[in-house]
């Protein structure tokens, strides 16, 4: 069993440290336009640089930079929001900027507290050369440790958080007779110790996170005030402040799980057997009525403050488990998006339902080692039954509200991720179906820990060899009563009296065969509980799939430099004239087809198709929305019949070109037609 438990560790923590090594990659508030447009070549040098996103971003003073081609900053800095709206970003620039290409590094905080950054460029009156790599500068880029460090927090408190409040509702609602085990008691304590540690953890290693700087930064003040400001900031503060409470309130659920008669609803008074008297003689149906009448008067009377103290603990529980879940709805997807009203609740309550489950999952099977029996495990049969129909009622509104669509199920992170927890979950109901069959077993035929002798001998039952050894000759010896074993023979009588005791040990704790297999089932559930919560961390990491999908449309707009693209246009054309050339089709390559610059390819093929020299060209752009152009193109000729050359299209739409062929001194023809650059 324990090699199993360290197991399933070890695969817990490698897959959150390949969740870590990710990065933070999954950005919540996408990009969705920018001003100037993304590797577009403007006219003019513009007065400001405006960001808009799919949600509102928190802006830092170093949010947005522009760099010229030499790299350096020539914005007027002090970012801030566009006409007061939060989901935008904007900085001045300077004037008299000369031509050339511009990049634009951004970086900030989204509502639903993740950080997000990127980079990209334009260019004034024409690209240059540049000596920023867009890439080096971009704001998205955690240091690998880092993020690898702060991932593995975020688990480790979903999962402490799961084992405390699982835990605590285990012992209150699942195990009300007598005294939970020290196991439990501990499991308890290790799951606040878990959480205080990961929450500090997330504390310290957030402002790194955000700057992209490394462990050095980890103690820095200045970035854990920064920190302290933002929402998660205050949320991790106040969770602190909430385990501060919890301290106390586990002390007195410890302090109560010690005292003897807590919730022992069913036991005498006096804690005898329930069949025979405190003198141990009359059988209970000779007791007077009205004696046994003042018993149960006594015994109620006695267990009252315990009930109290039980009903006050859980009241107190509850408040601690919702405003520790909170900490977590409050600065997270919930708080943002459509319904905030409805999806706080909700959320809580799917924490709450999740921590019941996996958390008294792992209790339960901790406690079925050490006491917990048929009753307890069908208390908890009925938690989780609840737990489950909460949770499904609850995802099916997540769900609902993150993806947006069926496509987004599939053509999305965080959809194909939802499904896998689905199915992981799917397989965690099934895998209780058969606990829960194990626990009627358990409960039609409850066996006590073989404790007792059967059949085989002593060579089966080292017990009664050891009876045997102690009944031998060598105990009833004169001068060994008289002088005691020697040495030799009382270190081997006690190292037999411990593998005795051992195997004692664990024949209790293994209990009935189907003990056994309701705890082989249970470990099941915890292992798949495991991997429900790594996937969990990873949804909480991945934008939902309204805001990947509202991205979408601008991703494609806004094409990265360098996408191959080429658009061919034939424009069959006919000077009038009677020289070689005069008659055939003009064939005009652009590429990329973008904004910015494209290089273009003219090949002038006579009425048989061949290539034919002319004796020139000519070939312009026009943008009749935006009332601009012609923009002439520039051509050399390279070879009979082909004209090379490039033209800068700083707008994106539907443009004309115009392509103009001339065969002598007096005959000419002028083509035009439309191409859309993207």
């Amino acid at each position: 069993m324990r090699k199993v438990l360290a197991w399933l560790t070890t695969a817990g923590t490698v897959l959150v440290l390949l969740l870590g090594a990710a990065g933070p990659a999954a950005a919540h508030a996408a990009l969705l336009q920018t001003d100037p447009a993304q590797n577009s070549v403007v006219a003019t040098a513009p007065t400001a640089v405006t960001l808009t996103f799919s949600e509102g971003v928190t802006l830092s003073g170093d949010s947005v930079r522009v760099l010229d081609p030499s790299g350096k900053q020539v914005d007027t800095g002090g970012p801030g929001h566009a006409d007061g709206k939060d989901d935008t970003a904007t900085v001045g620039l300077r004037g008299g900027l000369a031509n050339g290409t511009y990049t634009v590094a951004w970086r900030a905080i989204s509502e639903d507290t993740h950080p997000v950054g990127g980079a990209f460029t334009f260019s004034i009156g024409a690209p240059s050369d540049t000596s920023v790599n867009p890439s080096s500068v971009q704001g998205e880029n955690a240091d690998g440790t880092v993020a690898a460090l702060y991932a593995i927090g975020r688990a480790v408190a979903y999962g402490a958080f799961a084992l405390l409040v699982g835990a605590a509702a285990f012992v209150l609602v699942c195990w009300p007779r007598g005294a939970a085990s020290r196991a439990v008691q501990r499991l308890l304590m290790s799951g606040w110790v878990a959480l205080l540690a990961a929450t500090v953890a997330v504390l310290l290693l957030r402002g790194p996170y955000e700057r992209g700087t490394g462990l050095s930064q980890v103690l820095d003040l200045s970035l854990v005030r920064g920190t302290l400001n933002e929402r998660l900031g205050t949320a991790l503060a106040a969770r602190l402040l909430l385990l501060a409470a919890g301290g106390v309130f586990l002390s007195l659920l410890v302090g109560q799980l010690g005292s003897t008669p807590l919730g022992d609803e069913e036991a005498p008074a006096d804690g005898g057997p329930e069949d025979e008297e405190p003198g141990g003689g009359e059988p209970r149906e000779a007791v007077d009525e009205e004696e046994a009448e003042l018993r149960e008067l006594e015994r109620r009377a006695r267990l009252r403050p315990h009930r109290e103290a039980r009903l006050a603990l859980g009241i107190g529980g509850l408040a601690l488990a919702l405003a520790l879940a909170a900490t977590w709805a409050a600065a997270d997807h919930a708080a943002v998006g459509i319904q905030p009203w409805l999806a706080l609740p909700f959320d809580l309550l799917h924490l709450i339902a999740m921590a019941c489950w996996l958390g008294g999952l792992v209790t339960l099977l901790v406690g079925l080692r050490h006491g917990a029996g048929a009753a307890a495990a069908e208390r908890f049969s009925r938690l989780a039954m609840a737990s489950v129909a909460v949770l499904v009622v609850t995802g099916v509104y997540q769900a609902w509200r993150g993806v947006g669509s069926w496509g987004a199920l599939t053509s999305t992170e965080y959809g194909r991720l939802l499904l896998i927890k689905v199915g992981l979950v799917l397989l965690m109901v099934g895998t209780a179906w058969f606990s829960r069959r194990w626990t009627g077993r358990l409960r039609e035929a409850p066996a006590a820990a073989p404790t007792g002798l059967d059949a085989g001998g002593p060579a089966a039952h080292p017990d009664a060899a050891l009876d045997q050894q102690d009944s031998g000759p060598d105990r009833d010896s004169g001068p060994d009563l008289a002088l005691g074993l020697d040495p030799e023979r009382r270190a081997q009588l006690a190292r037999q009296q411990a593998v005795l005791t051992a195997a004692r040990v664990r024949r209790a704790q293994d209990g009935s065969p189907v003990q056994a297999e309701l705890r082989r089932s249970v470990l099941i559930e915890a292992a798949i509980a495991v991997a429900v919560l790594v996937v969990t961390t990873m949804l909480t990491n991945s934008p939902p799939g309204r805001v990947a999908a509202a991205a979408a449309p601008a991703a494609a707009t806004a094409p990265a430099p360098g996408r191959a693209r080429t658009v061919e246009l034939k424009l069959p054309y006919d000077t009038g004239g009677k020289e070689p050339g005069a008659k055939g089709t003009a064939t005009l390559t652009v590429d990329p087809a973008t904004t910015g610059g494209n290089q273009l390819t003219l090949v002038v093929a006579g009425a048989d198709g061949k290539p034919v020299d002319v004796p020139e060209t000519e070939v312009s752009f026009t943008l009749p929305d935006r009332d601009l152009g012609p923009l002439p193109a520039k051509l050399t000729k390279d070879g009979t019949g082909t004209w090379r050359g490039t033209v800068q299209l700083p707008l994106a739409g539907d443009w004309v070109a115009a392509v103009v062929v001339r065969s002598s001194d007096i005959d000419q023809d002028t083509e035009t037609k439309q191409l859309t650059i993207g």
